[in-house]
């Protein structure tokens, strides 16, 4: 990944400082880094926190005012960072942005992780201009603009710095997945504005760690949108909500078993128990304010499945 990718970001972010944070790799990547891209700043975490833990602890060692946490997955194009920089010099409030995010296995369309810009439902299901569930848009210039989101990709996140510590960056009990919708919301509930700039595109590979099929992926997603609604939900509507979700996950490990998917079942039964177990930790970690305001449609699941609304459209 590094090999391939890491030559775009040297070339098209002249603007920036590089670093690499190395999660405690146990390969060659750091020498590869060092005799190739001599350049680049190599930040060498203690071990393997997962992509949240990672990054609080790789950027505890960034000075510049605004990060850009990009994966290494992910190939740049020219004159991509000048657009963002732009926005957040003429909007002060705006604290998160993310780009226009494409497939790069098939570059005519959005990729999954981030398309144009994330929301999500009532139940906290998330979905983006550009992708609802597994239905991918083609980018035909349809979101090539500025506009307010509810999150941003962690695939390719710009933040400002004294945000990302304000918030404690992301939570390290996540490990890996929704973490970023995770820090979008407590970034929401405190009044900061997340903005989609598709005046700024980038290439994902998307699932080069984990990929969609692993059993694995199916439990982190799970148990980290349980863990993020009891921390963000606001009060009068959390174990309502959380009751109604809970059901929702059944449907969706009833579908998975009749797939032939038996391991993606239980990964969503595993997710279950784990926020019973630890249901009083996060109900700790709630801020003082939860809005009401945080979701665009009441269920995408329904919109989807039932009303066949595969596309984004703008009265979602």
């Amino acid at each position: 990944m590094l090999e391939q990718f890491l030559p775009s970001v040297v070339e098209n972010s002249p603007e920036a400082t590089i670093y690499v944070a190395d999660n405690a790799s146990t390969d060659t990547s750091v020498a590869f880094v060092k005799e190739h891209f001599p350049t680049v700043s190599i930040i060498v975490n203690r071990a393997n926190f997962g992509f949240a833990g990672g990054y609080n602890e790789a950027l505890q060692s960034v000075q510049e005012p605004i990060y850009v946490l990009v994966n290494s997955d992910i190939e740049v194009t020219p004159n991509w960072l000048q657009p963002i920089i732009t926005l957040f010099d003429n909007e002060p409030e705006t604290a998160i942005v993310q780009p226009k995010i494409l497939d790069y296995k098939r570059k005519t369309h959005f990729e999954y992780a981030g398309a144009a810009g994330g929301y999500i439902d009532k139940y906290a299901f998330p979905f983006c201009r550009g992708r609802i569930f597994e239905t991918i848009e083609a980018d035909n210039g349809q979101y090539n603009d500025i506009q307010t989101i509810f999150w941003a990709s962690g695939a390719c996140m710009f933040i400002r710095k004294k945000v990302f510590h304000e918030l404690g960056g992301f939570d390290s009990d996540f490990f890996a997945h929704q973490e970023e919708i995770d820090l979008c919301w407590r970034a929401f509930n405190k009044g900061y504005t997340a903005k989609y700039c598709g005046l700024s595109t980038v290439y994902h590979v998307g699932g080069a760690t984990l990929n969609t099929g692993n059993p694995h992926k199916t439990f982190l997603n799970f148990r980290n949108s349980l863990w993020m609604m009891v921390k963000n939900l606001p009060k009068r509507q959390l174990f309502p909500t959380i009751f109604i979700r809970l059901c929702l996950d059944g449907i969706a490990g009833i579908r998975f078993f009749l797939q032939g998917k038996p391991k993606h079942t239980w990964a969503i039964i595993r997710a279950h128990f784990t926020l019973y177990r630890f249901i009083s930790k996060f109900l700790e970690k709630r801020d003082s304010y939860q809005s009401e305001n945080y979701y665009r449609v009441n269920s995408i699941v329904y919109r989807y499945f039932v009303k066949n609304g595969r596309f984004f459209d703008t009265n979602i």
